[in-house]
């Protein structure tokens, strides 16, 4: 093909008729090696007010990702049309080959391939250009994948052996690729200890099946155990995630382990206990399972005297797999010290920032009592007829030895206050100092929500440790198809583990110190839920946990401070209690401090400070409105309103430059609820971006019908141009710009659209033409407003 004729052609063709005939050429397979078009990750989620929309500019995008099993991606191509180099794409593909831990990248246009290779010896050059004709085989970038991830004869048979698939099934996102694949070499080497850490939502749960499934299947391992501290994470896992291994699957119970089935899902508490004859772990060799792995194992299965450990050291040469959000590192107990270093680890800012995870903004509220304390007058008694101690009561007192009860009303009613704002349906869930404060805000939720409390007594239920009533509805609160209950009120019964992703809003009235509580609670609310229509979620501080996200830890690198003496056992001890506020992930007690509480009803409260923030670009949270946002987005394309007037007239459709800044996350509809629906697409983005005063698109209509522009044609096509027009001032430029915009009336009662066309304006040509002008005409006069 002559050079000229190349440089026409699109990135789309340059694929079709080069770069797959020159893969198809290297013996690669298009239906199980070649992939085309494959969105690693969706782009993030923007939040502003209670708008939302994603930004596909940040998408990650590959035009090719090659494999050598469909479980094992070995390269990335990225195609660019003739019209650029070779390797103007290599860094993009640099950029996907490095998340996927790839050691080979490739870039074309078309003329041959840019190449980047990891694994050449030193002294060799690493970027190089081939022809077309002599893209590396399967066999050879295989090759140096092995070379890349050291991986040895002896543990190729592993490493190939694929993933369970489910057909036009659920395919793994990239980063649980690269967990199940970094988790089955580094067993196939060896390694007995393995530690995956990734964030709540991110599917913990689907990846521990595919690695199972794989070891299970490459006969790594036969007898398998699933450990848990929650009935209701087994129960999910038994009916969802690892449901294909069906017959051979068992859930540990009646105190037995049957060695009729192969994979045991069991809690510990099953397992083991206080008494010796509680321990039914042992009624099997120490041989019998191959593989433990151990779910949300940063609540304290790492402590040498803890009950998970004694089941984790009496099946010592089986292969144990950790699996945690929040890998738990203190001076007391660390994961990093009992299983190592995380083979893979995948946080929620890389969660949020791929727009896998829901993002969040934060509503920081501030009371009184809390911020400048409250001092008992002498000689003051309490509800009970208790002399209350004369001193200065603060924020870390309030519903641990201090209840007011006004405050506890206040915040129940700016909870409802927000929730009627928005969605009074929405998935709450209100996390307490303890059970006794859990029921306290239940019974002020109902008071609060009136009407929805007296319909449906479900409305708001207390879900802690001791309420069987409670308990027997979390299934129902967690279930997507059940409306109730919508409000949980909890201690900690709700902080782990449970798969919540309906959540909308999560209230904090909740004292938090630890930063693995803080990251599970927040958790909750992580998932993304398109079905139910969520794709952010709310956060409510009253206690100032919030000030943990400012924490460098949060998202931070897993780094062990435990430090032995010489003469100190090298397994970190037990944690102290008081560290995570009565024990992790359990309901704290009614009275957590041994102190009578003070109860206190005629001392009133206020909010004297509220303040919303969202996640930054740098993932830090900002305070910023969603105008604000589409402002700076809209001037970093069209830095001035000349440049953006002189684009907006001169695009054929209007619609494409709409579509391109949606891409960036600014949507119009949003927009114009802020601004007002009358305005047209172009006055709200000339006022949000540039201050211009904003007509509505019957004021654009009216100026057009003053001018008498319609004068020059017939009077079949005036007729028509005055319906655009009409059509215009209802819905928008958009709207004419289609021509099925003539099938509806009142265009069907002029003619039909072909009758239209070449009747009134003599064809296809002059009616776009026609358009055009009218376009022009509606925004004739905006560069000089």
């Amino acid at each position: 093909m002559e050079k000229s004729e190349k440089l026409k052609l699109s990135e789309s063709d340059i694929c079709d008729l080069f770069i797959s005939p020159a893969l198809k050429a290297s013996n690669w397979d298009p239906m199980t090696q070649i992939r085309r078009e494959v969105t690693l990750a969706p782009g993030p989620i923007i939040v502003r007010g209670n708008a939302s929309s994603r930004n596909k500019k940040k998408k990650k995008f590959a035009d090719y990702l090659l494999s050598w099993k469909p479980s094992l991606p070995v390269a990335i191509i990225e195609a660019k049309s003739n019209t650029f180099s070779m390797s103007h794409g290599l860094q993009q593909a640099l950029d996907y080959a490095g998340i996927l831990q790839l050691p080979c990248a490739f870039s074309s246009n078309g003329e041959g391939f840019a190449s980047h290779d990891m694994t050449v010896p030193s002294g060799t050059d690493i970027e190089t250009e081939l022809p077309l004709e002599q893209f590396p085989t399967p066999d050879e970038l295989w090759r140096r994948y092995r070379i890349f991830h050291n991986i040895g004869a002896d543990e190729v048979a592993l490493v190939e052996q694929p993933y369970y698939r489910e057909i036009e099934g659920k395919e793994p996102r990239y980063y649980q690729v690269e967990a199940i694949n970094r988790s089955v070499e580094a067993i196939a080497k060896g390694q007995r200890r393995v530690l995956l850490v990734m964030a709540t939502g991110t599917g913990k749960t689907y990846t521990t099946f595919q690695i199972i499934w794989r070891l299970w299947k490459a006969g790594k391992a036969k007898r398998i155990l699933f450990l848990a501290d929650r009935n209701i994470l087994v129960d999910q896992t038994l009916v969802n995630d690892f449901k294909p291994f069906g017959p051979v699957m068992t859930k540990v119970k009646n105190r037995k382990i049957d060695p009729a089935y192969e994979i045991h899902l069991g809690l510990y508490q099953a397992l083991t206990g206080p008494n010796e004859s509680d321990k039914i772990f042992k009624s099997v060799s120490p041989e019998f399972f191959d593989l433990i792995v151990i779910d949300e194992c940063h609540r304290g299965s790492a402590a040498e005297d803890s009950a998970w450990r004694e089941i984790l050291d009496y099946f010592g040469n089986a292969v144990h797999v950790g699996m945690t959000a929040t890998p738990m590192e203190t001076e007391y107990v660390s994961n990093i010290s009992y299983f190592g270093d995380p083979v893979y680890k995948y946080s929620l800012r890389q969660g949020i920032e791929d727009g896998f995870l829901a993002p969040y903004k934060v509503i920081r509220i501030d009371i009184d009592r809390d911020i400048e304390g409250w001092t008992p007058p002498p000689g003051m008694i309490d509800d009970l007829g208790n002399a209350v101690e004369e001193r200065e009561y603060n924020q870390s007192d309030m519903d641990r030895i201090l209840i007011l009860n006004q405050r506890t009303k206040l915040v129940a009613e700016r909870v409802m206050k927000l929730l009627l704002a928005t969605d009074p349906m929405s998935k709450t869930i209100i996390f307490c100092e303890d059970i006794d404060h859990a029921e306290r805000m239940r019974k002020a939720i109902v008071n609060a929500a009136g009407d929805l409390a007296r319909d449906n007594s479900k409305y708001v239920m207390r879900i802690t440790g001791d309420s069987v009533e409670g308990k027997a509805e979390l299934d129902r609160f967690i279930d997507p198809e059940e409306l109730y209950p919508v409000i949980a009120t909890t201690s900690q019964l709700l902080s782990t583990g449970v798969d919540t992703k309906t959540c909308k809003l999560i209230v904090l009235d909740r004292t938090i110190n630890s930063m693995t509580m803080f990251k599970q609670i927040i958790g909750r609310g992580s998932r993304i839920d398109e079905d139910n229509n969520k794709y952010f979620y709310t956060i409510m501080d009253f206690k100032k946990a919030t000030e943990l996200f400012s924490d460098p830890d949060f998202d931070g690198e897993p780094v062990v401070i435990y430090t032995p003496g010489p003469d100190d056992d090298p397994v970190p001890p037990d944690p102290d209690p008081e560290l995570d506020n009565y024990g992790e992930g359990t309901d704290g007690p009614a009275d957590p401090t041994g102190v009578t509480k003070i109860r206190i009803s005629g001392v009133d409260a206020r909010i004297v400070a509220e303040r919303i923030e969202y996640i930054g670009p740098d993932g830090a949270l900002i305070t910023e409105s969603y105008r604000e946002f589409a402002r700076k987005q809209i001037i970093a394309e069209y830095s001035s309103l000349n440049e953006f007037v002189r684009k907006w007239q001169a695009s054929d459709r209007k619609q494409a430059i709409i579509d391109a800044l949606e891409e960036y996350g600014v949507v119009l509809s949003n927009l114009a609820e802020e601004v007002g629906k009358d305005f047209g697409d172009f006055d709200l983005l000339c006022h949000i971006a540039y201050g211009q005063p904003p007509l509505t698109r019957r004021e654009r209509a009216e100026k057009v019908k003053k001018r008498n522009y319609f004068a020059k044609y017939g009077d079949t096509a005036r007729a028509v141009l005055s319906a655009l027009l009409d059509k215009y001032a209802d819905e928008g430029i958009t709207t004419i710009e289609e021509a099925k915009v003539l099938r509806l009336r009142p265009f069907t009662d002029i003619g039909t659209p072909l009758e239209i066309i070449n009747g009134a304006f003599g064809g296809k040509a002059k009616y776009e033409h026609a358009v055009r002008e009218l376009e022009d005409q509606i925004y004739e006069q905006a560069s000089n407003e």
